[in-house]
C-alpha cells in the first residue's frame, strides 16, 4: 500500500461524533428489545441472484434472503437519491417532506420531523451511521457529512477510501464528471482500501464492541456502490467478461408510444442516448462488478453479526434508495417511472420470524420501513407517518397490508398493483398516461393506455391513483412545512 493510500486510510477516514444524548435515561427501556441493522446500497436495482438475474453474483444478499423475507414488489417513492432517502427516513411522501431534488437537508422543509433513527434514539437505543444514509453528492461528498441530519444520530463515521484519490484514473462519458454520468474504473488494490471496504471494517468493529457492551443499537450502514462512478477492484470486473454482457434492445419507434414526459425522462441524458455497443458493455460490466464488490462488503458485516451472536436479536433490513436502468428502454441510470428505476430490492430478517426464507408478492413502499421497524421493536411511531407496517408479511407472506404502491417523478405519478402499473402525467393526466400489464409485459414495453379493451381498468386505476395522490399531499399531522422559495427570476437581457 502506498504512503498516500495509507494516509487516506489512517487519518482521512473517520468523523466520529458522540453526543450527550447517547446516555439516554431510556436505555433500560430498550433493554431486551431487538437491535436494528439497517443496510442500504446506493443506486442498486434488482439485478441480483435472489431476484432471478442469470448473471450477477450476489451471494451475500442471496444468503440474507434465505434467512429473511424477500419482497418482490417493493418500490421507492421517488427515483432520485435525495427525495427518496428523505422520504423513507421520515416515513412521509416527497409531497409531504417537500423534497423533490437533491442537496436538501430534511429540516429545511420539515424542521420538527422525528426521523426513523431518532425514534430509536428517543427510546433508549444508540443510533449510529456509517456512510451514506441521507443524500450525498457522490463521489464529491465521500468522507464528509453530505446532507446528513445530525439529530438522527449519536455517532457518525464517514469513510473515505482510495476511490477518491483514484478519480483522475476514472473513465467518464463526460471527462471529469462522475456522479451523474456513466463512469467506471477497474481499480488496483484490495477491497479494504475502497470506501465501502472501510465502511465494512468500521461496521464489523462496532458490532464486536456492541456485542460486548450489550447496549441496544440502531446501526445504519450506507454503502456507496454501485453508484457511479462504478469503481471496484479488478477481480470483480473479471467475473463479467465483456463478450457475455447482454445489452437490452429497444425496437424502432418505441419512444413514440410514450407520453411526452415519459419520453423526455428516457432521453434527458443526451450523451447516453443510443450508446455504442462497446461502451454499453463496459458500463454494464462495471455496474455488475460494483454490485458484487458491494455484496462482498455486506458479507463481511453479516459474518461478524453471526460470529458475535448478535444475529439472534437483531432485525436486518437490506435495500437500495431506488432502482436503476442499465440499457432497458434505451436508458441508463435513474429518474424514470419505469419498473427498472422504481423497483427496489428489499429483504427483512427478524428474530423468530415465521416466514424466513420465503418471498412475497405483497406491494410495499419504502415509507413502510419506518412503521415496520417500529412495530418489530415494539415502539410507538409518530401519528403522522404515511407508511404502513409490513410486519404482518413477516408472519405470513400471503398478508397484504397494501394493495398498491405509489411512486412519483417530476409531474408524473405511478400506481403499481400486483398486476398493473398505471401512470398519469400532469394534473389529472393532462400530459398523458401509461398502462402496463405485468402479467404479459413485465418489461413494460407495451403501453396499453390507448387500448379500448382496457378502458374500464384505466378508469378504476385512475380513480385509485387520484385518491392516493391526495393522500400523499396531505399535510402531516402536527408538522410544520416550509415550502421552498421560488428561484429569483433573472433579469432579461
Amino acid at each position: 500500500m502506498t504512503n498516500s493510500f495509507a494516509r487516506t486510510l489512517s487519518v482521512a477516514v473517520i468523523f466520529c461524533t458522540f453526543l450527550p444524548s447517547a446516555l439516554h435515561s431510556g436505555r433500560a427501556h430498550a433493554a431486551g428489545r431487538p437491535n436494528v441493522l439497517y443496510i442500504i446500497a446506493d443506486d442498486l436495482n434488482c439485478d441480483l441472484g435472489c431476484y432471478g438475474h442469470p448473471q450477477v453474483q450476489s451471494p451475500n444478499i442471496d444468503r440474507l434472503a434465505r434467512r429473511g423475507v424477500r419482497f418482490e414488489r417493493a418500490y421507492c417513492q421517488y427515483p432520485l437519491c435525495g427525495p427518496s432517502r428523505a422520504s423513507f427516513m421520515c416515513g412521509l411522501y416527497p409531497d409531504q417532506t417537500l423534497i423533490h431534488r437533491n442537496a436538501i437537508r430534511i429540516r429545511e422543509h420539515v424542521p420538527e420531523v422525528q426521523t426513523m433513527s431518532q425514534l430509536f434514539r428517543n427510546n433508549g437505543y444508540t443510533a449510529m451511521r456509517i456512510g451514506k444514509i441521507y443524500h450525498y453528492n457522490v463521489p464529491k461528498d465521500i468522507g464528509n457529512d453530505g446532507h446528513d441530519d445530525p439529530g438522527s444520530w449519536d455517532r457518525v463515521i464517514n469513510p473515505r477510501g482510495r476511490d477518491k484519490d483514484d478519480e483522475p484514473l476514472i473513465f467518464s462519458l463526460r471527462k471529469g464528471q462522475f456522479g451523474g454520468t456513466l463512469s467506471w474504473l477497474a481499480a488496483d488494490g484490495a477491497d479494504e482500501e475502497q470506501t465501502d471496504g472501510i465502511a465494512s471494517d468500521h461496521a464489523t468493529k462496532l458490532l464486536r464492541e456492541l456485542a460486548k457492551s450489550k447496549e441496544p443499537f440502531y446501526l445504519a450502514v450506507g454503502f456507496y456502490r454501485p453508484h457511479t462512478p462504478y469503481v471496484a477492484p479488478k477481480k470483480y470486473f473479471d467475473l463479467y467478461p465483456l463478450e457475455k454482457i447482454v445489452v437490452p434492445e429497444v425496437p424502432a419507434g418505441y419512444l413514440e408510444t410514450l407520453p411526452g414526459p415519459a419520453r423526455a425522462s428516457l432521453t434527458r441524458k443526451k450523451e447516453q442516448v443510443n450508446l455504442a455497443d462497446d461502451l454499453a458493455r463496459q458500463a454494464i460490466q462495471a455496474y455488475y462488478a460494483s454490485i458484487t464488490f458491494m455484496d462482498a462488503q455486506l458479507g463481511r458485516v453479516l459474518d461478524v453479526l453471526e460470529e458475535t451472536g448478535l444475529d439472534e436479536n437483531t432485525i436486518v433490513l437490506f435495500t437500495s434508495d431506488h432502482g436503476y436502468h442499465m440499457g432497458e428502454h434505451g436508458y441508463y441510470q435513474k429518474t424514470t417511472l419505469f419498473e427498472n428505476a422504481a423497483h427496489v430490492p428489499l429483504i427483512i430478517s427478524a428474530p423468530g420470524m415465521k416466514s424466513a426464507g420465503q418471498a412475497t408478492g405483497a406491494p410495499a413502499e419504502m415509507i413502510d420501513f419506518y412503521p415496520t421497524l417500529a412495530e418489530l421493536a415494539e415502539l410507538a411511531p409518530p401519528d403522522n407517518l404515511s407508511g404502513i407496517s409490513q410486519a404482518p408479511v413477516l408472519r405470513d407472506v400471503q398478508a397484504r397490508p397494501r394493495t398498491a404502491a405509489l411512486t412519483q417523478f417530476a409531474n408524473g405519478y405511478s400506481l403499481r398493483t400486483e398486476r398493473y402499473r398505471y401512470t398519469e402525467w400532469g394534473e389529472d393526466g393532462a400530459e398523458g398516461n401509461e398502462l402496463y400489464d405485468h402479467e404479459t409485459d413485465p418489461a413494460e414495453m407495451r403501453n396499453l393506455a390507448a387500448s379500448a379493451e382496457h378502458k374500464q381498468t384505466i378508469a378504476e386505476l385512475s380513480a385509485q391513483l387520484q385518491k392516493r395522490i391526495a393522500q400523499a399531499r396531505r399535510v402531516p399531522q402536527g408538522l410544520k412545512q416550509i415550502p421552498e422559495r421560488p428561484a429569483a427570476k433573472k433579469p432579461r437581457r
